[in-house]
């Protein structure tokens, strides 16, 4: 309800509960059983999907989609203008998809024309405490932003990667699937997947082992995950003569494909 005491659209059958210190905005579409607590905004433009569980204190801007069976926690801000001086009013979008965990005073922005008009996050993610995700940023499934950790502008994590606490990723970077950035590591670069990086500035430390096994990826596949680490990180070939090597002995695997295409398609060039 807002102000005026308009009610929100919500949807037929919806058992949600809305606090009645909540001010919902009446263009907001609400799925089954949304439920939002005391002191929240939900802005005009916004459409929350069934069975999300909004807490206190917390911001929603539009236009932004959230899915269903997302749990977001107090304080947190999401889908407020982009932070970029180039932003000039231009209408963007914030998607957030399901299952997601976002935690207290966590913040995400809207897109921005440059950046395609879209900030997009995916499944089953958990954005912790403080985390910051700004405009324009391509966020998988299962991943994790720890305590503090910030995404500048038109970064892009893959799935599964985690970000460690007090965290910080440079603009326009690309981060691989399943690479663990340990705690207050500086990105520069693009990371290539199933790595793990650390400090300030960040440095390539090894494969992340643990992560690979704890998702299930087979020890054929991480032998060769460990080959192509050889290739990369442990000979004096530079980064096109180690790509031509790798594609040249190791093949037959969609993970090494990816692996190799992702170091191919880096602007920003790799972290050695």
């Amino acid at each position: 309800m807002d102000m005026r005491g308009n009610k929100a659209k919500v949807l037929p059958f919806s058992t949600g509960k809305i606090h009645e210190t909540a001010i919902v905005d009446p263009s907001a579409v609400l799925g089954m059983s949304v439920e939002i607590g005391p002191y929240s905004i939900i802005g005009p433009d916004v459409e929350i999907g069934d069975n999300t569980i909004i807490g206190s204190h917390v911001v929603i801007q539009g236009p932004t989609k959230i899915g269903q069976d997302n749990r977001i926690f107090a304080g947190a801000n999401l889908g407020s203008d982009p932070q970029d001086l180039k932003y000039q009013g231009e209408e963007s979008y914030l998607f957030i998809g399901d299952n997601n965990t976002i935690r207290e005073y966590a913040s995400i922005t809207r897109g921005t024309a440059l950046g395609g008009g879209e900030t997009r996050i995916g499944n089953d993610n958990l954005i912790m405490t403080y985390a910051h995700i700004d405009h324009d940023c391509q966020v998988g499934n299962n991943c994790v932003l720890v305590n503090g950790s910030a995404l500048a502008g038109h970064v892009v994590l893959e799935d599964r990667v985690i970000i460690g606490g007090l965290s910080g990723v440079h603009q326009f970077c690309r981060i691989g699937q399943l690479t663990m950035v340990g705690a207050c590591t500086k990105v520069t670069k693009d990371v290539p997947p199933f790595l793990l990086v650390d400090g300030h500035p960040a440095k390539v430390m090894g494969i992340n082992i643990v992560g690979l096994r704890r998702n299930g990826m087979a020890p054929e596949i991480r032998a060769e995950i460990k080959r192509a680490y050889k290739v990369l990180y442990r000979t004096e070939l530079n980064v096109t003569q180690a790509v031509e090597q790798l594609e040249q002995e190791l093949h037959g695997y969609p993970e090494i494909d990816h692996f190799i295409r992702f170091i191919r398609n880096s602007e920003r060039g790799i972290l050695r």
